[in-house]
């Protein structure tokens, strides 16, 4: 197997010793012309494969599986590659930077402009099913919600914000995964009013989310100190 050395460096591979499992999901034109273009610059793959060594000799493909693919339609006999670690969090990584697959947020932790810039990419996507989604709503009602406590991101529909079941959840499920905590393990802790008082508005909405209060976007401080007392 590899030496520890290996990892990080550039080797000029034979396409004989490389196996794919996952290959690129690009249109066979796209594959086809670049290939004809990368025979015609002399062949040279300056966008390294990402291997991960498999046993001596023996490699497979985690990352960059397009540029594979065209350098195996143009009939090269070697490609340089680069030799990551054999460990899931490489393979993953590999996918992500090389525009395979697109990333996933934690909905369950995110802040509020993470959930505002991914839904803002969703919706500029071509033909989204949520280009009539309202922004600023659907940000606003999501972040204020107890997503911690979610089990499904069918949670999302009840809140009204111009999500629904079908092509628009299963879009947002591309972007968004959920790690729900349990409701019987946390530990909410409560405070006097007149320590409530001394908080800021966005502590006590912190604390309002905590324990599954919803609509404190026009919440004022009074009515946030007034609630959480109770």
């Amino acid at each position: 197997m590899m030496e520890y050395t290996d990892i990080g460096t550039l080797k000029y591979l034979y396409l004989d010793e490389i196996e794919i499992t996952n290959g690129t999901d690009a249109d066979s034109f796209l594959i086809e012309a670049t290939a004809k273009l990368l025979q015609q610059t002399g062949g040279r793959n300056w966008l390294p494969v990402i291997v991960k060594e498999l046993s001596e000799d023996r490699y497979e493909v985690i990352g960059n599986s397009f540029v594979y693919a065209v350098a195996e339609r143009a009939g090269l006999e070697r490609i340089w590659c680069i030799i990551a670690d054999g460990t899931e969090d490489a393979r993953n990584i590999s996918i992500v930077l090389a525009r395979e697959e697109t990333p996933k947020l934690n909905l369950s932790t995110a802040s509020r402009e993470e959930i505002k810039s991914a839904l803002q990419f969703l919706i500029e996507q071509p033909n989204s099913p949520l280009k009539t989604v309202k922004l600023a709503t659907a940000t606003a009602r999501i972040d204020e919600a107890p997503r911690q406590f979610w089990k499904s991101l069918d949670s999302i529909v009840a809140l009204k914000c111009g999500i629904t079941k079908g092509k628009g959840l299963d879009l947002l499920k591309t972007v968004f995964y959920l790690t729900p905590e349990s409701q019987q393990d946390a530990v909410i802790e409560e405070f006097s009013e007149e320590t409530l008082k001394l908080k800021t508005v966005s502590e006590l909405k912190t604390l309002a989310k905590e324990k599954g209060i919803v609509g404190l976007s026009k919440m004022k401080k009074a009515e946030l100190v007034r609630i959480l007392a109770q």
